[in-house]
């Protein structure tokens, strides 16, 4: 903890941090309040499902896009504009009468709109320590957006269901405005320039690292979604076992991504997170008992954050520093996609064969993504004892013969 204290008094890093967990934190409310206030409205949990749909394809569009465009116009422009735009059609939501379409355009135009807060503070990182310091603080980032996913679910469900729908969205559109407000607004946002790529959108993932970063989001991801499933399929949406069993899984993360952010990453790294992952969520379908569940979800967790911040690092250290931004928006892609492919994977098997079925699902996405890193480990970097920094973009120099 001694290293993380010393990487928290960097200039800067601390703020940076807690402006970014705050404009983030409506991502881990705006899907559930969203669910609550469409079923609300229609009566109906499909109806609710295709606007939360709606949402996520337009996330997943947006996420290569308007990180490409913060190299074009600015972080703080395309940021102020999504952040504007995303709060206005949430406001929608919440308080204007709507039959379905209606919901799944304004949906659709809230996931579109998005800020890309998570490409922008991992593109200013490297920008604000020391390349010693730049792994630990990607393991840092991954661990603390657990807090994320513990409190924010909790502050939606209480909102929601005690003073209303409407309000929870409208608690949503205020975090939105002041965390992306505060965000934009610090210092090392204004002094980080992301160059303009030169080469063709997609391009980036030409990149062995890259495309083995999002399939393997995606597979990481995929399993989180389909435990997820699994886990409210077996205690219900009301039982209290589902909450604290989902909260000792994101402890998990955190504990392992603040006990390894300071291990060197070397080409194996992501392998053997990966199965740790594995052995945590394949061990759950010995017993659906709360205990176990609980104990084999704290194993997974651990190697969650310290996955993903491989994941992190290793993009950093192989593209340009103008292609970090893009590269990050597709790994995000992967993810959202994996959540999707997980929670339908997880559903059909739990109308099938129960919530056993979630769980083997999950298992098959974590090994399918042990597999990925094992077979193409050779197309990971070796990190230990070098930079995680991103490549400088250089520039032809003229010379005068």
């Amino acid at each position: 903890m001694a290293g993380y204290s010393e990487l928290l008094r960097a200039p800067g890093v601390a703020r940076i941090i807690a402006a970014q967990l705050t404009a983030r934190f409506p991502s881990g409310m705006t899907s559930l309040a969203v669910l609550l206030h469409v079923e609300q409205s229609t009566g109906s949990y499909g109806a609710a499902g295709l606007v939360l749909a709606a949402a996520s394809v337009g996330q997943a569009i947006s996420g290569p896009v308007t990180s490409r465009w913060m190299g074009i116009w600015g972080m703080r422009r395309v940021l102020t504009l999504t952040a504007a735009v995303c709060a206005a059609a949430i406001l929608v939501l919440a308080i204007v009468p709507l039959g379905l379409p209606g919901f799944i355009v304004f949906g659709f135009l809230a996931g579109i709109s998005n800020p890309p807060i998570q490409p922008a503070v991992r593109t200013i990182y490297p920008k604000i320590v020391t390349s010693r310091q730049l792994t630990p603080l990607f393991s840092l980032d991954a661990s603390l957006q657990e807090i994320i996913w513990i409190l924010a679910p909790v502050v939606t469900t209480l909102v929601a269901t005690q003073v209303g729908t409407v309000e929870a969205l409208l608690l949503i559109v205020a975090i939105l405005i002041g965390g992306c407000a505060w965000f934009i607004l610090s210092p090392e946002v204004g002094r980080v320039r992301i160059p303009r790529s030169r080469r063709g959108f997609g391009r980036v993932l030409g990149k062995p690292v890259v495309l083995l970063g999002t399939v393997t989001g995606f597979l990481l991801i995929g399993a989180c979604a389909a435990v997820e499933a699994g886990v409210v399929a077996a205690f219900g949406h009301d039982g209290l076992e589902a909450g604290l069993v989902l909260a000792v899984f994101a402890v998990g993360s955190l504990a392992g991504g603040l006990t390894f952010g300071h291990v060197p990453i070397g080409p194996w790294a992501m392998a053997r997170r990966l199965a740790v992952v594995t052995v945590g969520v394949t061990a759950i379908v010995v017993s659906l008992n709360a205990w176990w569940m609980g104990a084999s979800l704290f194993v997974a967790g651990i190697g969650i954050a310290p996955a993903l911040a491989a994941m992190f690092a290793m993009t950093s250290a192989s593209v340009k520093f103008s292609e970090t931004a893009e590269a990050y928006g597709w790994m995000g892609t992967g993810q959202l996609i994996g959540a999707a492919a997980g929670s339908a994977v997880a559903g059909f098997l739990i109308d099938s064969v129960g919530p056993t079925g979630a769980f083997w699902a999950a298992a098959g996405f974590a090994m399918l993504g042990t597999l990925v890193a094992i077979v193409f480990v050779r197309g990971f970097p070796d990190l230990r004892g070098r930079d995680a920094s991103p490549i400088p973009d250089t520039e032809p120099v003229p010379v005068i013969t």
